[in-house]
């Protein structure tokens, strides 16, 4: 049985990091989709394509929606990225649209809750926020690519970043380089 996530896509720079995600979570397993209004005029910006993907797109409004339900078994979310806007939701249950009611749901029910910051510098607000969000079960993962494995372009610093968000989903990937030591 296809192992079964969601993708939420907020209001901060970085939308290509979530078309990468899609890319390969649609070849390997069932992807719910939430885009905030936001987070699609950013993502037009960057000149960032999020549609097209064999994924059930939903409407960040319809709390309606199964993934807003605990019943509704899935295996986790990542949101990316994750605007400092919704950290703060996330971290605080306020959950007033299908992103942030998806990523309650997910923190309650003690599945795999990734969010993919993008932001900086960072306040004592946001970092407490992200202390908040990770003492909620969730997992703070900023976008910061390693440099280890000599990327030559902008995908590969993006592929470092989605891979260690598969790798906490457990989804086998090639995408990046893994440490292996150096010869110091």
């Amino acid at each position: 049985m296809k192992k079964e996530f969601v993708i939420g896509v907020t209001g901060a720079s970085g939308a290509c990091y979530a078309r990468r995600l899609l890319e390969v979570l649609c070849r390997e397993a069932n992807v719910h989709l939430i885009i905030s209004d936001v987070g699609a005029e950013i993502a037009a910006y960057e000149g960032v394509s999020l549609s097209g993907f064999d994924a059930t797109y939903h409407n960040i409004n319809y709390i309606g929606a199964p993934i807003a339900s605990g019943s509704h078994k899935f295996d986790g979310m990542v949101v990316v990225p994750c605007s400092v806007k919704t950290l703060a939701a996330i971290a605080h249950g306020y959950a007033d649209n299908l992103i942030t009611r998806t990523a309650d749901v997910c923190l309650k029910e003690g599945r795999n809750c990734i969010l993919v910051t993008r932001e900086m510098p960072l306040s004592k607000i946001h970092l407490k926020n992200m202390l908040a969000a990770e003492d909620a079960g969730a997992t703070i993962m900023p976008a910061c690519p390693a440099f280890y494995h000599r990327p030559q372009t902008i995908y590969d610093l993006v592929d470092m970043v989605v891979a260690r968000a598969l790798d906490h989903l457990g989804v086998e990937h090639t995408l990046a380089k893994r440490w292996s030591g150096c010869d110091a």
